[in-house]
């Protein structure tokens, strides 16, 4: 099986730069958890499309991945998920509290299953089609965030967590999240320097093998976890650019080459699939020759963690990194 890969859908991805805003009326509701607002809602979402709701959603369709990451962590259980066995192996920062129903998959959800669920909201990405969303949109409110943006990942990251937070009357939590997150970062920064490693390059990817040819996907500084690890301190390796929207490029094994010295590797995987990294390359020279294989500075980082995820997937991520570079 092939790494999980965030969908791809170029004309969506125009809307990334639109703001999402939020603003509600004095109409009250028992929807939202005590110390919550609960009001009718009005929404901009990332396609400039109005979403008005007449109380905080409780009944809620997540598309993507990330999406339901943040729903979770606002404390909101969602009652259909796409892929519920992919999300269960690959974002285990948020795990799933209850049973929610199996939607299918991220890039083409069952539209009878969402409408059999009756949500009174449903969170996707401007990943997905826009004639997906169109027939969603004659089932119940649909809100669109922003799949991802390499010019502020982290700051795309919070918008989307904050818009779901409003349409669910969740703030407080959003809030509660965010601070924590940003704690985290600041403790792992301070681990790393005083572990004397402030400033260190690394590269972070992950890999697949097809046609008895390995590929190497490189996380950029305008990737998600590029973007993290520069805010730990860390000097993104990569010298290739990545896409406009996740940062991400690909390329081969001969293309390690070009990291020169002085560098860390990380990678990530899940148990579900074959580590090219130690089995396909295990006897690649152009692999072996690598400075970082040689010096033993290949780390493979626990599986579980969502690379295109929210706070608690990037908090994860950073235990995950920290521990692996200060061992």
């Amino acid at each position: 099986m092939r790494h999980p890969r965030p969908l791809l859908a170029g004309a969506a991805a125009a809307a990334a730069a639109l703001l999402l805003t939020a603003c509600g009326t004095s109409e009250t509701t028992d929807a939202a958890p005590k110390g919550e607002k609960s009001s009718a809602i009005t929404l901009t979402d990332a396609n400039g499309a109005t979403v008005r709701l007449d109380r905080p959603a409780t009944k809620v369709v997540g598309t993507e991945w990330n999406v339901v990451e943040s729903l979770v962590t606002l404390g909101v259980d969602p009652v259909g998920v796409a892929d519920v066995k992919g999300y269960t192996a690959w974002d285990t920062a948020a795990p799933l509290t209850n049973s929610p129903k199996d939607i299918g998959t991220r890039g083409e959800p069952s539209m009878d299953t969402i409408a059999g669920l009756t949500p009174d909201l449903i969170v996707t990405t401007t990943d997905l089609s826009a004639s997906a969303v169109k027939q969603m949109k004659k089932i119940a409110p649909v809100l669109q965030v922003t799949s991802a943006d390499a010019a502020d990942q982290v700051g795309q990251m919070t918008d989307t967590l904050d818009v779901i937070a409003e349409a669910t009357g969740r703030q407080e939590a959003a809030k509660a999240a965010k601070k924590s997150y940003e704690a985290k970062v600041a403790d792992g920064r301070k681990a790393l320097k005083d572990a004397g490693l402030d400033g260190s390059k690394i590269a972070f990817a992950d890999g697949y093998a097809a046609s008895n040819q390995v590929s190497v996907r490189a996380y950029t500084s305008g990737s998600l976890v590029g973007a993290v690890n520069e805010d730990l301190g860390l000097r993104n390796a990569w010298k290739i650019k990545g896409d406009k929207d996740y940062g991400l490029a690909t390329t081969d094994v001969e293309g390690l080459t070009g990291l020169g010295d002085d560098v860390r590797f990380a990678y990530i995987g899940n148990k579900a699939e074959t580590d090219v990294f130690t089995k396909d390359l295990a006897d690649n020279s152009v692999w072996k020759s690598l400075s970082f294989v040689k010096s033993g500075d290949v780390h493979r980082l626990p599986d579980g963690v969502w690379m295109f995820g929210g706070p608690k997937s990037m908090e994860k991520y950073i235990d995950a990194v920290v521990s692996a570079l200060t061992a």
